[in-house]
């Protein structure tokens, strides 16, 4: 049984986390419910910011809103300095809301709207990350007429692939995002954009995947890079003053995984950059990261209610929970793997294995294929580890089922911080049909 973060199991043999009986959370709040670990939150996000400030280094950790995000979450982000990444106004209107300094707010996405573009401007967002031409000459336009500097990262495709699913690779050249290093499409946005008035391009953006183990492909793009910026500053007099490395730091959710500490993955890449920028006479820029999954992840763990079992005999023994792909889609999109325990039993010996399905009406909802665990009943509380990232964000109504609480939870304390969506919540947006007289 691996444990993360607080947690621990207590006297009553029931898991606890944040000083607080996950067997009690399930109680009050219903379930399914997320519970996370703000402790290992602050943990996770002061370890990144730690090796920067260690190194004497001028940085961001911009935290990626897009694995977990609600008003609640946005405010601990600010608590504890770091910067905001942001992919749609739904993501800037929850920082607004959260006092949240626009600043060190960073707007991301491959297709910004125009009014998505212009309530960033309203807002007076810290930083566009620009992804290609169209949304390049729709803020070109917008700054122009609305007189506003404007500062640009571009962001960019080195051709780097990260060992990691394909479905979450975006660093290789046959990508949608970014400008793409060896057409040439970077050259002609930085040419573009040293002539332009408004705009001014700090630096440049790189991510090249998700939940990676090693640096081995960071420090590959830092190379690549720094080729570039040579050849930048030759051609276009373009110096960058942010180097941004994106994210796509690991965590562990099942044996066998093995990601590195925060701190070592900045301690890699300052290296790296340090190393390229002696070689190439270019200026160690002002580093950032976008660390998402790697702060909220392993800190959130989703509690479930058994239900209905099946046992095909020689074949598999089904366990049914209250949730499923509503709550936690990521096992269906692509796969992933998760562990988990009987909350209310948590250190009996495990002495059967079942597949774990969700309640939906398809077959692909199924949360855990072969976990161990002792001999299970109907009422018994199921947690499962590493929730925390893309669990709450993609969660969905299909089925028309309710979207889950989120509790927060430390020292003891367990803090309301979502409320779970009611029956009457489902059906608020719904108009009935028009009535028509018949002729």
């Amino acid at each position: 049984m691996y444990l993360h973060g607080t947690s621990t199991i207590n006297s009553r043999n029931h898991l606890e986390i944040g000083g607080a009986d996950t067997v009690d959370i399930a109680r009050e709040f219903g379930t399914p419910v997320y519970v996370y670990d703000t402790a290992l939150i602050r943990e996770r996000a002061l370890g990144f910011k730690r090796a920067f400030e260690e190194a004497g280094i001028s940085y961001q950790v911009a935290y990626a809103s897009k694995a977990f995000s609600c008003i609640a979450m946005v405010q601990l982000a600010d608590e504890l300095g770091l910067s905001l990444d942001v992919v749609s106004s739904g993501e800037m209107i929850t920082a607004k809301r959260a006092d949240f300094p626009m600043e060190r707010v960073h707007f991301h996405g491959n297709n910004k709207s125009s009014d998505e573009i212009d309530y960033a401007l309203e807002l007076g967002i810290g930083c566009f990350v620009v992804d290609n031409f169209y949304e390049l000459s729709l803020l070109q336009e917008k700054a122009s007429s609305r007189k506003q500097k404007v500062n640009i990262l571009i962001r960019t495709t080195p051709g780097v692939e990260a060992h990691t699913h394909e479905y979450i690779s975006t660093g290789q050249e046959d990508s949608k995002f970014g400008f793409d290093l060896s057409s040439g499409q970077a050259d002609q946005a930085i040419e573009m954009l040293q002539a332009d008035e408004y705009l001014h391009l700090r630096g440049v953006h790189s991510h090249i995947g998700s939940q990676i183990f090693d640096t081995d492909g960071f420090v590959l793009t830092v190379e690549k890079l720094f080729q570039e910026f040579q050849r930048w500053h030759e051609l276009y007099d373009f110096i960058p003053e942010v180097f941004n490395a994106g994210g796509g730091f690991g965590i562990r959710y099942v044996e066998g995984d093995e990601p590195l500490a925060p701190e070592q993955y900045v301690r890699d890449l300052i290296s790296a950059i340090k190393r390229e920028a002696e070689n190439t006479g270019i200026d160690v820029p002002e580093i950032w990261i976008e660390p998402g999954r790697s702060i909220s992840g392993d800190a959130g763990t989703t509690l479930y209610t058994v239900g209905s079992k099946k046992d095909i005999p020689g074949v598999r023994r089904y366990l049914a929970v209250d949730g499923g792909m509503t709550d936690n889609i990521r096992p269906a999109l692509y796969q992933a793997e998760y562990e988990g325990i009987l909350a209310n039993r948590a250190q009996e010996e495990t002495s059967e294995t079942f597949s774990i399905a969700g309640k939906c009406c398809e077959s692909g909802d199924m949360l855990i294929w072969n976990l161990p665990l002792p001999e299970v009943e109907s009422e018994d509380v199921l947690a499962v580890f590493c929730t925390g990232a893309y669990g709450y964000s993609m969660a969905n109504n299909y089925n028309r089922i309710a979207r889950p609480p989120v509790v927060f939870v430390e020292d003891g304390e367990v803090d309301l911080v979502v409320q779970g969506e009611t029956l009457e919540d489902l059906l608020k947006n719904d108009l009935p049909l028009p009535s028509r007289a018949k002729a």
